[in-house]
């Protein structure tokens, strides 16, 4: 198995655009952690959730088609579901947005499930510095390609974090699939 897999141009320039301004333009909440908890040392950022804005509906029609394929090619997973809404996460410079090392496996009825974890990265990489989508799938780090539209796609279980955006706003998509424990 691949520690993670990258799928270029998965949402276009435009795509983009209209993504985060569909974001900007509601209400955004601070970004907590697990059973409405906020630790500002572990997580700074402001989400949108997809399930709110009626107007992306089209996101996972993309996204289902796209994680299909690729877990068909990668991972082979035992993918059932889609249990929780899409989030489109701003990480801001003004308040060094950040989310540091954690898995996206929790104890949650719906985080227990947890699969595959799916981030798009929405902004252009020369309008932020910092930001940077790092993996731990063993004893090496690994840093994600900050292209705009491309998706990565890791198992859930994966060390991950977002290191401190120091310049600009760094926006991107997160979403999950979940499936049966893993055995």
């Amino acid at each position: 198995m691949t520690p993670f897999h990258l799928i270029p141009e998965a949402l276009s320039p435009d795509e983009c655009d209209r993504l985060i301004a569909l974001c900007k333009a509601g209400p955004m909440k601070d970004a907590g952690l697990v059973r409405q908890t906020t630790a500002h040392q572990i997580r700074r950022a402001e989400l949108s959730w997809l399930d709110d804005l009626p107007e992306a509906a089209w996101v996972m029609e993309r996204m289902t088609r796209l994680i299909a394929q690729a877990n068909r090619e990668a991972f082979g997973f035992d993918l059932t579901d889609f249990l929780e809404s899409p989030q489109v996460a701003r990480y801001g410079a003004e308040r060094e947005g950040h989310f540091d090392w954690h898995s996206d496996i929790g104890s949650g009825p719906a985080a227990a499930r947890r699969k595959l974890t799916i981030v798009v990265q929405l902004s252009t990489p020369t309008d932020y510095d910092g930001g940077v989508l790092e993996l731990r799938p063993d004893s090496n780090i690994r840093q994600v390609e900050k292209a705009r539209g491309t998706a990565v796609l890791f198992p859930s279980f994966v060390l991950h974090r977002v290191t401190p955006v120091t310049r600009g706003t760094r926006w991107s998509l997160t979403l999950w699939t979940h499936g049966p424990a893993f055995r």
